[in-house]
């Protein structure tokens, strides 16, 4: 096994047993992935490596749907379009085991027999159903090639013919053949675009910064619109940053992504209490690196022209990643002195390693939220082309030409750029340098950008670009002094987020503005909303709404409990119909658990009262007792959604269901180089894996997924780490059984298929029953008989097998009322320290101050 990226805690790694081994790569992630370099970090905000050359973005074969414990139920004869081409790409020589075309997770079968992992197999997995519905074929899971009309020319590129046979939408296929085709009849690019400006080379400005400028604000300020384009649900994050860059002078245009409901809500609420606010009445689903973005700025920024009343000089664009690191005034200070400048930011020098690095000799489709990769193309002669990062301030002369120009720059490098990978971050950059208003560029964006590249490079958006890109890292506590450097001028930094990090946020803002007032609550405290009624319960998983009804129950029995007086059901409930609301909870940064908000009926009143109940997950990391001398191991812990770059799960909580596929991962100290054996048992005790993983002295976190046949057995499970067969620490995670499918109720036939575990209790080809005498883990056959009447259970006897499992691993904390209650005991939710409805101050937003600010 070879090891890749030193430094950053890479290991070895080997399966204990034959046939299975692995390749290591860069925090124990077994991968493909081709040796990285270590490099230097800079903040050049390029969203693809540096060591580009040692990534394979040449090939991209079609995605797979691993499919191993259901592929005696699901076997169909391909269909003559798809045996076309699965002919079609066997001729390609699509190359097996390319970056793109594998997923990070799969391990290499080293066997001599055709694996999971073989090309033949890729192509019939093709077409099996997502993993999600691993017992179920659904409509668009075996997308036959249709078209609304046939191509007009034959589709032979390889690139092309792999992303129709993954377009799921018939419209996707038939955009993909057209714009194939007109490329192929050379009527799509253009081969030829007129250079306006004059200067050989990039414009050379330099701009001062001077702290005490702001003490000399100019007669006439300049006036900014800001423009937020935001996603995601973390809504208190953008309050908390709309809070501290606003000010009556300027002008803030929102989009919220069309995919973002619960945000566009809390967005819209907020917008209307100032008057230069305004959120946009269309939306864009925008992708990373996605076309779609520079649609958005392009629109957003006619919108603003348009705007007779908002009489605006500067244009910036902010995520809801980005906090200011100066004030307003002193970025008005600095604008004003400079209000003839354009700010962005450049990749550097060698542009021919930019244009590959970036993609921009390949065509790209944007449709079904996916970039799709068809082919190579030219550059277009007669101008430089440049780019870098996709931030910037721009001026509104300039914003005006490229919004309503019809020059022969502005117009072709709109049709080029609509086809173009991470368009936003070189068209800006292009245009400016070929035109009249050349001379105004600066080399700088005005941003501080956290880049660490050996955590931020893991190729993390394969799943919606053809391509492997960057992404940058969140600011932490440590990096607090990056912001006071004073020798160029920043004054927004990016990326922050609250649920990894919230205390650098509040260093930021208490530096920016003052502390607040001692006794302020929930300076320490973040929520962040999961699940809203209006989002509909379709938006749920069934695991999610398994866990969340449980959780509800675990709640009305604390309620009880702890309330409830003989003969008086003052404090007794029924729970009632589907969850209101549920908000993640962190104190101080750690995750605290989940605040379900509910409806239920009072028993004694018989009137419903709505509550929010907050449950926390209980510790399952244990150190061996007694403890063995093997000090390395810090912690432990088995999620999905890792997300490699901030080293956690981003399923919060860990709710995993039977089709899942968990990953293990293990925290470790510095020491010498040692060998661990880490081993799942599942709720029966059966071994389900065992693998051996070398960890490097200078590694601190490990990760790695076995391939574990579907479905995982319900019930707890157990990791245990061994050094030299001697226990060093175990913990545990659930499977929670179903008690829905798809939304309803589940049957018993389906409890059945989902709760039995894996054909013939196999969760690997091969056996480990001969360590469990060895590890004195004993099958017992009760036991076992016991699972499988678990298996056919539903209704109220499955609720309350969930129930005694969830029991076992969270706790049920507290309960409140968020409205007249019947309880006398029970507290109002506005008077606690946790409920999502206690005071928040650092979000809320209040009155325009009389200096102009929130904040």
């Amino acid at each position: 096994a070879s090891t890749v990226s030193r430094g950053c805690g890479a290991h070895n790694a080997v399966l204990s047993h034959p046939p299975f081994s692995a390749v290591s790569s860069s925090d124990g992630y077994f991968s493909h992935r081709p040796k990285e370099k270590t490099r230097t970090d800079s903040n050049n905000e390029n969203s693809v490596p540096k060591d580009f050359e040692n990534i394979d973005n040449s090939n991209f074969a079609p995605r797979t749907q691993r499919q191993k414990h259901q592929s005696e139920l699901v076997k169909k004869p391909l269909s003559k379009q798809k045996e076309h081409l699965r002919k079609k790409l066997e001729e390609e020589k699509v190359k097996e085991n390319s970056l793109l075309g594998k997923s990070s997770n799969e391990v290499v079968q080293l066997n001599d027999k055709p694996g999971k992992n073989s090309s033949d197999s890729n192509l019939k997995d093709m077409y099996t159903s997502p993993r999600q519905q691993p017992l179920k074929r659904t409509a668009d899971s075996s997308p036959e090639l249709r078209y609304e009309q046939p191509p007009k020319c034959e589709v032979t590129g390889k690139e092309a013919i792999s992303a129709m046979s993954r377009a799921k939408t018939k419209q996707c296929r038939q955009e993909i053949a057209d714009v194939y085709c007109q490329h192929k009849h050379e009527k799509l690019m253009p081969e030829k675009v007129t250079r306006f400006c004059t200067l050989e080379g990039k414009a050379n400005n330099n701009v001062q910064w001077d702290e005490d400028s702001v003490e000399y604000m100019p007669a006439n300020p300049v006036r900014i619109a800001f423009v937020l384009v935001v996603h995601g649900r973390a809504s208190r994050q953008l309050q908390r940053m709309f809070k501290a860059i606003y000010h009556k002078d300027h002008f803030y245009y929102i989009h919220v992504d069309k995919r973002s409901n619960y945000l566009h809500r809390q967005v819209l609420q907020f917008a209307n209490q100032y008057p230069n606010v305004r959120v946009t009445s269309w939306r864009m689903a925008t992708i990373w690196g996605g076309a779609s973005l520079l649609s958005t700025y392009l629109q957003s920024m006619r919108d603003l022209m348009e705007m007779n009343d908002w009489p605006w000089d500067f244009f910036i664009n902010l995520s809801a990643a980005d906090y200011p690191i100066r004030t307003n005034d002193q970025l008005v200070a600095f604008l004003s002195r400079y209000r003839d400048m354009n700010f962005l930011k450049s990749h550097g020098r060698d542009n021919a390693r930019f244009i590959r690095k970036q993609g921009l000799d390949r065509l790209f489709l944007e449709c079904d939220t996916h970039m799709w990769r068809l082919g190579d193309r030219k550059i277009p002669e007669g101008i430089a082309v440049d780019g870098g990062s996709d931030w910037f301030l721009l001026n509104r002369k300039f914003v005006e030409y490229v919004t309503f120009s019809n020059d022969d720059l502005v117009t072709k490098m709109k049709r080029f750029y609509s086809y173009t990978l991470l368009p936003a971050e070189s068209f800006f950059h292009t245009v400016l340098e070929n035109s009249l208003y050349c001379d105004s560029m600066v080399d700088n964006n005005l941003r501080i950008t956290n880049w660490n590249r050996k955590l931020g490079c893991k190729c993390q958006y394969k799943h919606i670009v053809d391509w492997c890109g960057c992404s940058p890292n969140d600011f932490k506590p440590a990096d607090f002094h990056r912001f006071q450097q004073t020798a160029r001028p920043t004054f927004f930094a990016r990326k922050f987020e609250a649920v990894v990090n919230q205390e650098i946020i509040g260093q930021l803002d208490y530096y920016l503005y003052g502390n607040y007032p001692p006794g302020t609550p929930g300076l320490r405290s973040y929520w962040e909303n999961v699940y809203d009624e209006p989002d509909g319960v379709h938006t749920l998983s069934d695991v999610a709404l398994t866990m969340y009804h449980a959780f509800v129950r675990l709640g009305l029995r604390r309620a009880e409990s702890s309330f409830h007086s003989a003969g008086d059901n003052s404090c007794r409930y029924y729970p009632m119909g589907h969850p209101v609301s549920v908000h993640l909870y962190f104190l101080a940064d750690r995750f605290q658990g989940f605040l379900i908000r509910h409806h239920a009926t009072n028993l004694a009143v018989s009137k419903l009262e709505t509550l929010e109940t907050w449950v926390m997950p209980k510790k399952v990391f244990k150190i061996a007792s007694p403890p063995s001398d093997f000090g390395r191991l810090q912690f432990s812990e088995i999620g999905t959604e890792w997300d490699a770059k901030e080293r956690l799960f981003r399923n919060f909580g860990g709710l995993l269901g039977p089709t899942d596929e968990p990953v293990g991962m293990q925290k470790w100290g510095k020491g010498p180089n040692v060998t661990v054996t880490v081993i799942w048992v599942d709720p029966v005790n059966v071994i389900a894996a065992t693998y051996d993983i070398l960890i490097e002295s200078s590694a601190e976190f490990t990760h790695y997924k076995p391939p574990l046949n579907l479905p995982l057995r319900p019930g707890v499970w157990t990791i245990k780490i061994l050094h030299h067969w001697v226990q060093v620490a175990e913990t545990k995670f659930l499977v929670t059984p179903l008690t829905f499918s798809n939304r309803q109720p589940i049957k018993q036939e389906e409890a059945m298929k989902y709760h039995s575990g894996p054909p013939k209790n196999a969760y690997m080809e091969q056996s480990f029953q001969g360590l469990n005498p060895v590890l004195n883990i004993p099958v017992s056959a009760a036991r076992l008989d016991q699972a499988k009447r678990n298996a056919a259970l539903v209704g109220a006897r499955l609720d309350a097998w969930v129930d005694s499992l969830v029991g076992s691993v969270w706790s049920a904390v507290d309960i409140c009322s968020t409205g007249p209650t019947a309880c006398p005991v029970m507290q109002a939710c506005t008077q606690t320290a946790w409920s999502s409805l206690s005071p928040d101050p650092k979000s809320e937003l209040g009155p325009v101050k009389p200096d102009g600010r929130l904040r």
